[in-house]
């Protein structure tokens, strides 16, 4: 069917509600009408994420049926014992996200599938807890992360605790096309479910255990526990576990952020509730100030993220990238656990392609070997999962530079409430010994180098910025940047068309002579092509210089594609 009879049929069909047709009936745009139903959400390795609105294109509760049904035979062709195990659901404050789960759970339900869906907002990494915890055969938890207000997600887990791979994600997606119509979606009654015995609501039973294994993992408890932290949920479900997690650590020096403290799918005071971007930090600024805090801490609203602000000599907060704070998670894991003697033999950190190479040479000098996934830690995980079975490594730490860290194996994904507690820790250990994070990571850059980052994000929309993208990859791809003044090219990597001992994705790696290397990808969630440049050099100034003419000569290529 064309869009437009798409858009028809979902205007005369008797399955979709009232509220669904007035909604499409105000549309007056073609383009927005177009944008709607031009194609089908995808149903990727991240799952689903999408602007919320009706159309087949959009995040609603028909689209998180279709795909709840996609997993459910996705389960069912796996045999009663696998629709007996379960599957966990969690969700966060977004709006609609509470509809979504208990839509999700229903459609299990009508598939003879059990359903563990938990009572109120929940983080991300709990969700992947859960599943290891409880033995379902998946999970899914409904967030759309770090996005704005406007969008909302779904993402599948599977039975290791991790986000689904390419395997499950291509047998749910062939699943769904099989499906002709929404009405083929059975959906059962909650209290018929829950009578039933098919749906399950999980309490703080979950927490509380998950809460004691990551007190468990301190490293040092010889700190400055008196340090001043300001904390800000950014309106998500962080509030709560951080606190208790900082509490329970020895941290009550612990000041939230007010208009930030409790949900609010509005994000009102925020906007773009994202902790990458230091303008999400403008209140914990305030209140730092004010309170004369040591650092301040940032999570994103599924609390799966996380970025932090350091004061400097002069009162001000610096804030820390993606990179430079992995930099410091690996140099204290590893410097600690070697120190103590709890640092394995096999031990192994794991990074994406994306991320700076300053962790690898910290983890270099104390002989840890590092290893590269491509972008996600569905893939970054996944090296644990197969550690699991080999006991060729032991999984201690995985990072990459969109603010995404886990420490052990506790929960298979990025985990921003164990990342909280490691940042207190980290800098109430330095505090003891009269430094700052920003002074440790300076150490750092005297001993390695200065390696320098910088991340461009060209946002796309639309049919026509979807197709733009596809033509920027192209041309690149066909015509690559053959040197940067006397800089040149040395190698090129095409994880599309190489076999890289990775899974193929539409992702460009380059390398100059000079050490120097940048990455070009379309993201995997967001209408964006992404520009990833790493410099390093002796001197802070000519490592500055050469990411500046890397972006700006990439930019202008980039930018010359129509």
């Amino acid at each position: 069917m064309t869009y437009k009879e798409k858009y028809n049929h979902w205007l005369e069909s008797n399955y979709f509600d009232e509220e669904t047709k007035r909604e499409l009936r105000q549309l007056k745009d073609e383009k927005e009408i177009e944008d709607r139903f031009y194609t089908d959400l995808k149903f990727g390795t991240a799952g689903l994420r999408g602007k919320i609105g009706a159309g087949t294109n959009r995040m609603n509760k028909y689209t998180v049926a279709l795909a709840t049904e996609g997993l459910a035979q996705t389960i069912v062709n796996r045999g009663q014992g696998a629709m007996d195990r379960g599957v966990a659901i969690a969700y966060d404050v977004r709006k609609y996200s509470d509809n979504f789960a208990e839509i999700a759970a229903r459609v299990l339900a009508a598939n003879g599938i059990k359903a563990y869906l938990f009572d109120d907002i929940r983080t991300t990494p709990v969700l992947g807890y859960t599943v290891r915890k409880l033995k379902t055969i998946s999970g899914v938890v409904v967030t759309a992360s770090h996005n704005p207000k406007d969008y909302n997600g779904y993402k599948v887990y599977w039975e290791d605790g991790s986000q689904i791979l390419d395997d499950i994600a291509s047998e749910i997606l062939d699943e769904i096309s099989k499906i002709k119509d929404f009405d083929e979606i059975n959906i059962m009654d909650l209290d018929e479910a829950l009578d039933k015995g098919l749906i399950t609501y999980i309490g703080k039973e979950i927490d509380d255990d998950y809460h004691q294994k990551r007190l468990d993992m301190a490293i040092n408890d010889d700190i400055d526990k008196d340090i001043k932290i300001v904390y800000t949920p950014l309106n998500g479900t962080g509030n709560k576990p951080v606190r208790r997690i900082l509490k329970d650590r020895g941290f009550t020096n612990v000041i939230v952020v007010p208009e930030q403290e409790n949900p609010d799918f509005n994000f009102t005071t925020v906007g773009y509730p994202n902790p990458e971007d230091p303008r999400a930090f403008e209140y914990a600024i305030e209140l730092g100030k004010k309170e004369d805090a040591d650092i301040l801490i940032a999570t994103d609203p599924d609390c799966d993220r996380i970025a932090m602000m350091v004061k400097d000599n002069k009162g001000e907060f610096i804030f820390l990238n993606g990179n430079q704070t992995a930099a410091l998670f690996v140099n204290y894991i590893l410097s600690s656990r070697y120190k103590n003697g709890t640092l394995p033999k096999n031990a192994a950190i794991v990074k994406s392609i994306v991320t700076g190479d300053l962790g690898t040479a910290i983890a270099n000098k104390y002989g840890v070997k590092m290893f590269e996934t491509l972008t996600g830690f569905k893939h970054i995980c996944s090296k644990a999962n197969e550690w699991d079975i080999t006991k060729e490594h032991t999984f201690i730490f995985g990072y990459e530079e969109s603010i995404g860290y886990t420490y052990g194996t506790l929960v298979r994904d990025k985990d921003a409430i164990i990342s909280t507690m490691l940042i207190a820790e980290m800098a109430a250990y330095y505090k003891k010994y009269g430094k700052t994070l920003l002074q440790v990571l300076e150490n750092l850059y005297e001993e390695f180098g200065y390696y320098r980052e910088h991340l461009i994000s060209i946002v796309l929309e639309g049919v026509e910025g979807s197709k733009r993208i596809g033509r920027m990859m192209d041309e690149l791809r066909a015509n690559p940047i053959e040197s940067f003044d006397n800089i040149k090219l040395s190698k090129t990597i095409d994880y599309l068309l190489e076999e890289t001992g990775n899974p193929k994705s539409n992702v460009l790696k380059y390398f100059l002579e000079d050490g120097s290397w940048y990455v070009v990808r379309p993201s995997g969630t967001e209408p964006k092509i992404k520009l990833y440049v790493y410099t390093k050099d002796k001197n802070k100034e000519e490592a500055e210089r050469k990411i500046n003419l890397i972006v700006d000569t990439v930019e202008e290529k980039l930018y010359s594609i129509k």
